[in-house]
């Protein structure tokens, strides 16, 4: 496996020359961890919690669309509900939050509700029409009036019009009214219930438009990684100064249309429209304030920034020929997030079979039926939760091994018509045929800080307001540990893996080569770092700023839709993740391309059988460093020439004096 204290000579770096197998007993591991996964998965379906899951059950322990077997102690169980495929809850919007379920009775219908039913009478003609009866299956329909438990056996009236879930068999309200009680047993901090309910109907009636922005969010994100490619030498400067008058052109917009709303609002509007008046009026002024605070920040950053953003100038043009050779690597977030997509929901799959799995038990309190896994079994779960982690993590890390095996290729190729075809194809088979076992330990090592965190973070959440200062500092302090400590190894993985691509060494033996490289340029990563995150961070503002800019005007000149706080929070972080997304492989490509800098200048000099690899601009970075940094020496030298003849005058004079 590899150990991170092993004494070793110091290595020569063989970059592409030598290829082998790393890291096996770390793969071998892996897979048998999924292998686990998979028992996991295979024991919910044979236990028929994919049944349950997808046809539904009833509270008396029936699964709704077959026949049912008797289960000990339970009346209305062991029916025969083959014609009764829906499962229909007699209240729909009654939410448990805590147990994250409908707290509610629910029973197998052969048809959900298509009309608004207010009254008994209406529910036993809907019986007699359609043959579903919507009440407990010991009632009958004749005496749904006149029963003495109908307030608990019926359904609550008036009964919604409801529609089947695709896939899942469950009757669902129609009625948006529903779906914002339900988020206002998650929003507790809101007093006036009636804003809760404004703004879900103001995400409903606006979804067009909010559809409308994440796709320019995406586009805009292109366009950047375009702009990246072809005028990366400029690129520093014109996105430097359109942010800079994004922001304070986006904060005089936002008092303007402030101070605009605030003309609007007057005492002869309806009540209504002069509450929602008045709501978009407070959300303006929040904006405007946040905005104006964030564009001063911004400034003073810049101002203090500016003489090292030229620095990051030579890197980004380089980093920019690598994606105009490597034009896939530009797909890489597509495919990352379909694969993230795909596994996330076959684990939520497996996590809902998990919830319907193991043995009928009659709750004590309810009367009703529950599914609960006891004794060892319930410990699946946790397996199951830190699998998605673990798995995660290595989706992640496969990307930036691919990403570190194209961008090594191309900065260590002399002759770039000697390329391969298809760079990104080629690091791909390169990592699947060799060093799989060093992206599973790279993932392994982030998820035993990971998990620890989530779980401080979830145990802080859990006692707010009810632990001690103490307590609440000691939590806070190792969370902020903990992610401290996790960005560290996530940087320190990055390194490792351009390192195992360059000379196939094992995860350990990379990571301290590439820390001690790293180590001895702390330096130029730390003005590189800080100064191309800073202008990465700008791209990311400047995308999410133009994406909010054009909400506020779509929304300000669609006066219908109410509320617009909630979409544009949706849209912006949308375009926030996108630009994270596209931008995080232009951060990861400069990385790489640090490191294989950091080691060409270290192991050659330019001279016969000793050439560089880099790129002719990355060259002229290197000499005008050089040359800055001399000129800087020489000023150092003569400022301690001057200090030493100022000393041995005043020695002279001390001496003539005595």
């Amino acid at each position: 496996m590899g150990c991170c204290g092993s004494t070793q000579k110091p290595r020569e770096w063989k970059p592409l020359e030598q290829r082998k197998c790393t890291d096996i007993p770390w793969l071998l591991l892996f897979i048998l961890f999924n292998v686990g996964m998979l028992c996991i998965c295979g024991f919910a379906i044979a236990t028929g919690a994919a049944s349950r899951l997808i046809s539904g059950y009833d509270s008396y322990g029936n699964t709704c669309g077959q026949k049912n077997g008797k289960i000990p102690g339970i009346e209305l169980s062991g029916r025969d509900h083959t014609s009764r495929k829906y499962v229909f809850f007699l209240d729909p919007c009654n939410i448990d939050v805590l147990g994250r379920k409908i707290k509610s009775v629910a029973l197998c219908v052969s048809k959900c509700p298509d009309t608004e039913l207010k009254t008994y009478e209406d529910l036993r003609n809907f019986s007699a029409v359609y043959g579903s009866d919507l009440c407990s299956y010991d009632v009958q329909p004749d005496t749904y009036s006149s029963h003495s438990n109908r307030a608990t056996k019926c359904p609550t009236l008036p009964v919604h019009p409801s529609a089947s879930l695709p896939v899942f068999h469950r009757c669902m309200p129609v009625d948006i009214s529903c779906y914002a009680r339900f988020a206002e047993a998650f929003i507790t901090f809101v007093s006036d219930n009636s804003v809760v309910h404004r703004v879900i109907a103001g995400v409903m009636t606006s979804k067009e438009i909010i559809m409308g922005l994440c796709l320019l969010a995406l586009v805009l994100s292109l366009i950047l990684m375009v702009v990246i490619r072809y005028i990366s030498v400029v690129l520093v400067w014109i996105l430097t100064a359109v942010v800079v008058v994004g922001s304070i052109g986006g904060t005089g917009i936002l008092w303007w249309l402030y101070v605009d709303h605030s003309k609007s609002v007057n005492a002869t509007l309806p009540a209504l429209e002069l509450e929602v008046a008045k709501d978009n009026q407070k959300a303006l002024l929040i904006y405007s304030i946040a905005a104006t605070v964030f564009t001063v920040i911004l400034l003073l950053l810049l101002f203090f920034m500016r003489k090292r953003v030229a620095l990051t100038i030579a890197l980004f043009h380089v980093a920019g020929k690598v994606f105009t050779h490597l034009p896939l690597l530009a797909l890489q977030p597509f495919w990352t997030f379909l694969t993230l997509m795909l596994f996330w929901v076959y684990w939520i799959t497996v996590l809902l079979f998990l919830g319907s799995a193991g043995s009928p038990v009659q709750n004590n309190q309810t009367g009703l039926v529950e599914f609960r896994m006891d004794g060892p079994l319930q410990y699946m779960v946790w397996y199951h939760a830190v699998g998605l982690v673990w798995i995660s993590e290595f989706i992640l890390a496969c990307q930036q091994m691919t990403v570190a095996g194209a961008v090594v290729t191309y900065y260590f190729t002399r002759d770039k018509s000697q390329m391969p075809f298809t760079p990104i194809v080629s690091s791909v088979l390169r990592l699947m045929r060799y060093h799989l076992g060093t992206v599973v330990k790279g993932a392994f090592i982030i998820t035993l800080v990971e998990i620890p965190r989530l779980i401080l973070t979830y145990i802080h959440s859990q006692l707010k307001g009810r632990e001690n200062a103490c307590a609440r500092c000691m939590l806070k302090a190792c969370i902020c540990c903990l992610w401290c400590l996790e960005k560290c190894l996530a940087y320190l993985n990055m390194n490792a893996y351009t390192a195992t691509a360059i000379n196939s060494t094992n995860f350990c033996t990379s990571a301290r080569d590439a820390f001690f490289i790293l180590v001895e340029n702390a330096l130029r990563v730390a003005a590189i770092n800080s100064v191309g995150d800073f202008v990465l961070f700008l791209g990311k503002v400047l995308i999410v700023s133009c994406t909010a800019f054009a909400g506020i005007l779509s929304l300000n000149y669609q006066r219908e839709y109410t509320v617009w706080v909630l979409p544009l929070i949706i849209v912006c972080v949308f375009s926030f993740l996108v630009a994270h997304c596209f931008l995080s492989i232009f951060e990861i490509v400069v990385d790489v391309l640090f490191l294989c800098f950091a080691i060409d200048t270290k192991y050659n000099d330019g001279s016969p059988g000793r050439e560089y690899y880099m790129d002719k601009a990355l060259m002229e970075f290197v000499e005008n460093t050089r040359k800055a940094t001399e000129r800087y020496g020489k000023v150092e030298a003569e400022s301690r020439e001057m200090k030493s003849m100022v000393r041995r005058r005043r020695l002279y004079l001390m001496l003539g004096m005595a």
